[in-house]
């Protein structure tokens, strides 16, 4: 049995309802056999095709899309774009037997919740599933290899990674790139990476603007005092 506070994500104690979409049938059998054994888990639709999804999220009321990236006749980044315009608060979670990084953000950034490669860990999935859906929604990214999944915390449709986290957060406190460097023991090209990658997530300009939005989302707290 599960918490009941998890088993009030939703704010009303009903399960959380999924769409899974695989054209692989065995897996998505067994995916769905997996969630359906979970009290706050039901999957309410199932789909070999991303043909008529948005339909589907509509007449089934869908709360979670699993989403398999690699399908026939199929372009991930347009579908997650369609149907997050379509259903703003929808939540996409990507499934892949591949980790390419720079599609990996750019799903992210089109709004999808979350990007599992499919060896990872049943618990890992349940979480990233309960987390997209909890009052501070959680983004979990978890590719092949990695021992623990990197969740983020995203607001207002931004998201931010752990790392970056703490280097904006640093930032905020008006630090220098080389004192980030020293404060998180990395070299400053890695923190002007870091910054590179939240400026484009934030759609900022500026570290200033960075922080802003950063803040406005409560993925930072504000400038710490006594710095």
């Amino acid at each position: 049995m599960r918490s009941a506070d998890e088993q009030r994500l939703l704010g009303t104690g009903e399960p959380i309802r999924i769409v899974a979409v695989d054209d692989h049938s065995l897996l998505r059998g067994a995916l769905c056999q997996l969630l359906n054994a979970e009290d706050d888990l039901c999957v309410v639709g199932e789909a070999d095709t991303s043909e008529g999804l948005g339909d589907l999220v509509e007449s089934s009321g869908a709360h979670v899309v699993l989403l398999d990236v690699e399908m026939p006749d199929h372009h991930a980044p347009t579908v997650v774009s369609e149907l997050i315009a379509r259903f703003p608060r929808l939540r996409v979670l990507m499934l892949s037997m591949y980790g390419d990084g720079p599609l990996v953000h750019e799903l992210l950034a089109r709004g999808a919740h979350g990007y599992l490669h499919k060896s990872t860990p049943c618990a890992s999935l349940l979480s990233a599933i309960r987390g997209a859906v909890a009052p501070n929604p959680q983004v979990m990214v978890a590719l092949q290899g990695s021992v623990i999944p990197e969740t983020a915390f995203r607001g207002a449709g931004l998201s931010l990674s752990p790392r970056e986290r703490e280097v904006l957060t640093h930032v905020a406190d008006a630090l220098s790139n080389r004192q980030i460097a020293h404060e998180l023991g990395i070299t400053e090209a890695t923190v002007k990476r870091h910054l590179r990658n939240i400026f484009e997530r934030l759609g900022a300009a500026s570290r200033i603007e960075a922080v802003n939005k950063a803040v406005d989302a409560r993925l930072i707290e504000s400038a710490r005092k006594g710095r």
